[in-house]
């Protein structure tokens, strides 16, 4: 079985969906994981699971677009944990609109989750990934951000989505060149369609904008760039933030993978 023990993985957005699902992963495979999320006793709860299955987790609150509470937070997990070695960038929500009708709150709100959330966890992280390991090496981390088909292609309807996703690509190959000298690298997973509460939320929504029933944005909009039509499943990106959290060098760093069945081939 591949192995992350002794490593320690502060996950956002982990409450549920593919963040909770890479968390339960990683826990299962040996690392002490921090459930970080806006609710706090949602964090809790997922924690609580993972200890009572036989793993190590610790539920934090933080607020991705709060300096201080991401600060905070990510400090909160290191005096926990005794390190950090594994940042998942994960936190989102999804807002729809055309352009023309998105309310500027609306696009900060977008922007602040997903491309400043990123910043703000990742120099946090940098602080304690780029201290040294008492050999006059870094110690080291990787950066995982959870990027979208959206980080490379473009829908209707999703503006300030697509925006912070393709700046996250930005933030990732900077940071690939930056933190090479540190032993820290990064990636960007770009999952097509999974069906998470925030998938989930669009479907309505986006039939009563377009006008065309649910089963037909599932078919002819989520789903019609796909080879066979099927879902990304969060048990795809669980096991692609495993493998690139394992991955024995840093050849992969700078780089997104696109998990989507097909749409978008790189």
């Amino acid at each position: 079985m591949t192995s992350l023990n002794g490593k320690v993985a502060l996950i956002t957005g982990a409450a549920s969906g593919l963040g909770k699902a890479i968390a339960e992963l990683y826990a299962q495979h040996g690392a002490s994981v921090a459930i970080a999320d806006i609710n706090q006793d949602a964090a809790d709860k997922v924690a609580a699971e993972i200890n009572a299955a036989g793993g190590k987790a610790l539920g934090v609150a933080m607020d991705v677009t709060s300096e201080d509470a991401v600060d905070a937070g990510t400090d909160k997990v290191v005096a926990a944990f005794g390190r950090l070695d594994i940042l998942i960038s994960n936190a989102g929500v999804q807002i729809i609109n055309p352009i023309e009708q998105f309310a500027f709150a609306d696009w900060k709100k977008m922007l602040a989750i997903h491309l400043d959330g990123g910043f703000l966890t990742t120099r946090a992280a940098l602080r304690h990934m780029y201290l040294g390991n008492g050999t006059g090496q870094s110690r080291g981390g990787i950066v995982i951000y959870m990027g979208s088909v959206h980080s490379h292609e473009a829908s209707k309807l999703k503006a300030p989505y697509v925006a912070a996703k393709h700046g996250l690509l930005g933030l990732a190959r900077t940071l690939a060149k930056e933190g090479a000298a540190h032993n820290v690298r990064s990636h960007v997973i770009c999952p097509g369609f999974v069906r998470t509460p925030l998938v989930e939320k669009q479907i309505p929504e986006q039939a009563k904008e377009l006008g065309i029933s649910e089963a037909e944005v599932i078919k002819n909009v989520m789903l019609k760039d796909t080879v066979d039509g099927v879902f990304t499943t969060v048990e795809d990106i669980a096991q692609t933030a495993l493998y690139l959290a394992t991955f024995p060098s840093a050849a992969l760093t700078g780089q997104s993978i696109v998990v989507s069945h097909g749409w978008y081939m790189q």
